[in-house]
């Protein structure tokens, strides 16, 4: 039995220094026993609503197995240490804590379980692993024991001894005075009557001398909690004591993965990443920290190395990071930037070919041994007095990145498990860093070179939308993909929104990607409407595939394509579409609400079945938002496509936003999943024009009506302040008027538009659309047209459901 030479009992602390709280007293059947203010004030449930109830009320996961102990067991194997992650609020909310289960015994043998709340006073993210955080908090276990109402203990754990030099056998079934004599013990028993009385939480700090620890002073933080019955009365006192020093230790260490992230992701130089990462671990756990990329990293070039690829071929290292706890890094015999040479027995080759880690508690320094292959390192290892190291492989999804070398010098203790535990969980957060790092580059070039040749280098929606985009390639390895989209002024101040996807990557997909978007550009000239321009474009990519066939027994090869086609009218605010295998739009109303448009699903481009494609016109409130994209963006290895949609339609919400941030946020990929595939998003806020833009006229049928057209059109022209542009729109309007009335027997509509151009657009009720002709020399008609063509920029004619409209455009800068 140890004992205790003299303990002081100290001031009050802040509840902060004890890292846990206790939340409730756990049979080995899983029924609660006892709950405390703190575990109500938590998940709302009363005393009377869970003692004497299973814990599966509050832990859910606890009704898969039989006992507490099969239950922390599991724990154990499923997250990497004894706790729970998740509990239940009364609302019906799960809220994720860091649950701690402790078992403490009693006099007759018997089991309960204390379940605490541990607050680590640091935020670490979803990212840090069960087994890292299990493996710290085994650096400060908690003392916990129970007393009842008479402060007899009555269950205790056996870590308490460590804390105040009190056996579990003293101290079971006595009160603190007849255990742990002494002032402290009066000053202890008051306070625990305080807390009985008042049913809440106090914390103190008491000092202990133990002989095991050679008279060192021994800080340890204590917080009384108070026990509720079924009844909500107390039901004794439950004691959490903690090593204060471990306990800053713990959080000084939790500290620096919590800030890995910020540090580790604020840069994009791939050097800069490797120094922030030797600077976190120095002096923290190690004395000496030496980060190394493999060149194709930092250079941005050549083909990745993979783990396992190796052969008998040692990759080639360039030192990227260094730190040590002595000035100018004496360690190291190569700096930054330096190719590092490897011995080929060296044990970073075994690590490098694998993947694991390599821990060597105590180094083998002796003459003849590995380090002696590299006369320099083994001057500088014996020169330094380094007694301990791990490697870490830097790795992502199975690509070699690096290695991270921790070295231990002035601190005599060796590296342990949990050391490499806490070094895997650094470098691991380093690699994601890095890897985004070095998929920047790559990817940066793809995306130029797409942007270059492929993507529109600038969207133009004119007055109809705003716009903005995104691409990102999936796979930096396989080069870009099929992914495009398109924003394509038409007539009348109208827009066509385009995205399509080309099944597959590389090369050939991006050729293919670039003839269908001219296609589609081509097309959507004709004025098509958009089940018909791909029906037109699904005729196109089977011609295109049966041409590249060099076999005539041959099948066609199908290229494989989706895309969604759609022109908005700011006029009229009417969006009609249509799609070809593809992905509906999302559609946000000015309050917010996002909708996917149930849309016919037509077939995708070129599989040949012959099934026509439905357009579907909406009618949207100005300052709509449409998103287009492919499914890149809503699917990834991990989660569904509906999955996606609803993430996509929660960033979209947010519709406020600036198109270009709403955009970026759109794309950040869900965090630990990977893109399966390209992803592309078009953003559009929809514009609306009012009668500051727009004239229009109904028309009636006699000899009147070409003079009242352009007198109209005079007028309008006048209000705008474009009495320049009004003899030619004069003659324009008479030439366009005159058809109208010559060929159409139904009303005639004249519409004048002011966007970026001046359009004047003639609608009547006959379906032939006109062309142009060469008139002969004394022929008294036929140079209408002619002369419309003349007059203007461009003009052109498009089909409308019951005939057609004829349109001219002229150049606003033309204004005399």
């Amino acid at each position: 039995m140890t004992s205790t030479c003299r303990t002081t009992f100290g001031k009050p602390m802040n509840p902060t220094e004890v890292t846990d709280t206790a939340f409730a007293l756990i049979d080995e059947q899983g029924v609660v026993v006892a709950w405390t203010q703190a575990a109500e004030q938590l998940v709302g449930y009363s005393a009377g609503d869970v003692v004497g109830r299973s814990a599966t009320l509050v832990l859910p996961c606890f009704g898969k197995v039989p006992t507490m102990s099969a239950f922390v067991e599991q724990c154990r194997v499923r997250n990497g240490w004894p706790g729970s992650s998740a509990v239940r609020h009364r609302d019906g909310r799960m809220l994720r804590v860091s649950l701690r289960m402790s078992m403490v015994r009693g006099q007759d043998g018997a089991v309960r379980w204390l379940a605490s709340t541990t607050d680590l006073g640091v935020s670490l993210g979803e990212a840090t692993s069960g087994s890292v955080l299990g493996a710290v908090l085994a650096r400060a276990p908690i003392g916990v024991s129970v007393r009842d109402l008479q402060l007899r203990c009555v269950w205790t754990n056996d870590v308490m001894e460590s804390h105040d030099g009190t056996s579990t056998d003293r101290r079971l079934g006595r009160r603190v005075r007849d255990a742990w004599p002494g002032t402290g013990a009066a000053t202890t028993e008051a306070m625990m009557r305080q807390v009985l009385q008042g049913g809440t939480t106090k914390v103190h700090e008491y000092r202990t001398w133990l002989p095991t620890r050679s008279g060192q002073e021994h800080p340890v933080a204590v917080s009384f909690s108070c026990l509720q019955g079924a009844d909500g009365r107390a039901l004794g006192v439950c004691v959490l004591s903690v090593d204060i020093a471990e306990s800053r230790r713990v959080r000084e260490r939790l500290a620096v993965l919590g800030e890995a992230g910020t540090r580790l992701g604020s840069t994009l130089d791939v050097m800069q990443i490797g120094q922030e990462l030797a600077d976190l671990a120095v002096p923290l756990f190690a004395d000496f920290v030496a980060v190394d990329l493999e060149q194709s990293v930092p250079f941005g070039k050549g083909p990745p190395i993979h783990i396992g690829a190796l052969g008998e071929r040692l990759p080639v290292l360039r030192r990227a990071g260094l730190a040590s706890i002595h000035p100018g890094v004496p360690e190291s015999a190569w700096g930054r930037g330096d190719a590092v040479p490897r011995p080929p027995d060296a044990p970073c080759f075994g690590a490098l070919r694998t993947g694991r880690s390599y821990l060597e508690p105590i180094m083998d320094t002796a003459t003849g041994s590995w380090i002696d292959q590299e006369p320099a390192l083994a001057e500088k290892i014996r020169e330094n007095g380094m007694h301990s190291l791990m490697l870490v492989p830097i790795r992502s999804r199975r690509v070699l990145l690096g290695t991270a070398l921790f070295v231990r010098t002035e601190n005599c203790m060796p590296f342990q498990e949990d050391d490499l535990l806490l070094a895997e969980e650094l470098v691991g957060r380093a690699a994601v860093s890095l890897d985004n790092a070095r998929q920047y580059t790559r990817e940066q070039t793809a995306a130029l070179a797409l942007q270059r040749n492929l993507l529109p280098r600038r969207l133009r929606g004119g007055l109809a939308v705003e716009a903005a985009s995104r691409y990102l390639p999936a796979d930096i390895d396989r080069g870009v993909g099929g992914d495009w989209f398109d924003v394509i002024p038409l007539s009348g101040a109208r827009v066509a929104l385009v995205v399509g996807d080309v099944v597959g990557h590389g090369l050939d997909a991006a050729a293919a990607m670039g003839s269908l978007r001219t296609t589609v550009r081509t097309l959507a000239h004709m004025e098509l409407p958009p089940d018909e321009l791909l029906a037109r474009l699904d005729d196109t990519v089977e011609r295109l595939a049966e041409e590249d066939t060099d076999d005539s027994d041959q099948a066609a090869t199908v290229v494989g394509a989706t895309c969604l086609y759609a022109v908005y009218d700011p006029v009229t605010r009417k969006c009609s579409m249509a799609t070809a295998g593809h992905l509906p739009p999302a559609i946000v109303d000015p309050q917010g609400r996002v909708n996917f448009p149930d849309l016919p699903t037509g077939a995708p481009l070129g599989i040949g079945l012959g099934v026509p494609f439905e357009a579907v016109e909406l009618e949207l409130p100005e300052g709509s938002l449409i998103a287009l994209y492919t499914d890149g963006l809503v699917e990834t290895r991990e989660d569904d496509i509906e999955e996606g949609m609803h993430r996509l339609a929660a960033t979209l919400e947010q519709r406020d936003l600036p198109l270009e941030e709403l955009c970026t946020r759109a794309t950040e990929p869900a965090k630990g999943q990977a893109a399966c595939d390209d992803a592309s998003l078009l953003l559009v806020r929809t514009r609306a024009l009012t009668s500051a833009h727009v004239a229009s006229w109904t028309l009636t049928r006699d000899e009147t009506t070409v003079g009242r057209a352009r007198n109209l059109a005079a007028g309008q022209l006048a209000e705008w302040g474009l009495e320049g542009l009004e003899d030619p729109m004069k003659l324009i309007v008479s030439e366009l008027v005159t058809n109208a009335v010559r060929y159409s027997p139904g009303p005639i509509d004249l519409r004048l538009i002011r966007h970026q151009a001046l359009t004047c657009e003639v609608s009547d009720t006959d379906g032939c659309l006109p062309r142009p002709r060469q008139a002969g020399t004394v022929a008294e008609n036929g140079r209408g047209l002619h002369l419309v063509s003349q007059l203007s920029r461009r003009w052109g004619t498009r089909p409308t459901p019951v005939g057609k409209v004829v349109w001219a455009e002229k150049e606003l800068d033309a204004r005399v």
